[in-house]
């Protein structure tokens, strides 16, 4: 991941609904969920929800996909799983840490 992708990630992400949207569609996994979903769940306006998935996309973190009449949002598990390598590539000073998180103190 280049680092202007990893800042448009991050961008996307430090904002709480989205933050919040991204999640559900991770716990939701590869089945996803339409906005209507999405929206019940999170408590949040249609037109309010469109505006933060649309920001999502953009920053290539979940896609879209249209099921018949509904649309169907995936989190993009490749984008997140490279985000995350992205932020640790160095940790350790590049060597396997082994330890974990919260034990680390060099980290």
């Amino acid at each position: 991941m280049e680092e202007t992708q990893a800042i448009r990630s991050l961008a996307a992400l430090a904002q709480a609904m989205r933050l919040r949207v991204f999640r559900a569609l991770v716990v939701a996994g590869p089945t996803g969920c339409t906005p209507g979903q999405l929206g019940e769940a999170l408590a949040v306006p249609a037109a309010t929800l469109s505006f933060h998935l649309k920001e999502l996309a953009n920053a290539e973190l979940i896609s879209q996909q249209r099921d018949g009449r509904n649309l169907i949002y995936r989190a993009n598990f490749a984008a997140m799983n490279a985000l995350v390598d992205y932020l640790t590539e160095h940790c350790c000073e590049g060597e396997a840490c082994g330890v974990p998180a919260a034990a680390c103190k060099t980290c």
